[in-house]
């Protein structure tokens, strides 16, 4: 079923929206969060959660791209979840840096009300976002989106790259310097 007809039954409240975002989505989600529990249980979890934050967003919201919208979702649950497991133990410092910039994002989004200036500084993050990884080469915003969209091991990046693990760490490390540097210049990070 089309993106927009599913997106539809959520806006009419038809409960065959689940099922249909389910069968469509339910092995993408599932993947998103496995990357970031790699727990079977916990990963279900997250997707079923996904589902449900689904259809209290839907409407008001009106995703142009579901997968997206979707997968946001299911990264967001699942960063959560691993903050409460983890909350007493030390995170790997790549992990730490993804709940980091996450936690800005939110703590943005909730200082920002849900209005046209929100919608305004969105855009101005998202377009700061695309500038940045713009400004990489191919390689740097694969590694980049690899580790931090896509969730991927620094041992499975240096691996599609044919690069070692330190110049893996060592180039997300050079990135996230850049990143916090751009969005220092703009003010949105600390």
């Amino acid at each position: 079923m089309e993106d927009s007809k599913i997106i539809e039954l959520f806006w009419n409240r038809e409960e065959t929206a689940l099922k249909e975002v389910s069968d469509k989505y339910g092995r993408f989600c599932f993947g998103i969060a496995w990357k970031i529990l790699a727990d079977r249980e916990d990963s279900e979890e997250c997707v079923n959660d996904t589902w449900f934050t689904a259809w209290r967003s839907i409407p008001p919201a009106r995703p142009s791209i579901l997968s997206a919208f979707l997968g946001r979702i299911t990264r967001n649950h699942a960063i959560d979840k691993l903050r409460k497991k983890y909350a007493a133990k030390r995170m790997d410092l790549h992990m730490s840096f993804v709940t980091d910039i996450t936690e800005e994002v939110e703590a943005l989004n909730r200082q920002l009300a849900c209005s046209l200036e929100r919608q305004i500084e969105e855009k101005e993050l998202i377009r700061l976002i695309d500038m940045f990884l713009e400004s990489l080469s191919e390689r740097d915003r694969d590694i980049f989106m690899r580790r931090y969209w896509h969730m991927d091991s620094i041992t499975e990046i240096a691996k599609r790259h044919g690069i070692s693990e330190s110049s893996v760490k060592s180039n997300l490390f050079r990135a996230r310097k850049k990143l916090k540097k751009t969005l220092m210049k703009e003010r949105y990070f600390a």
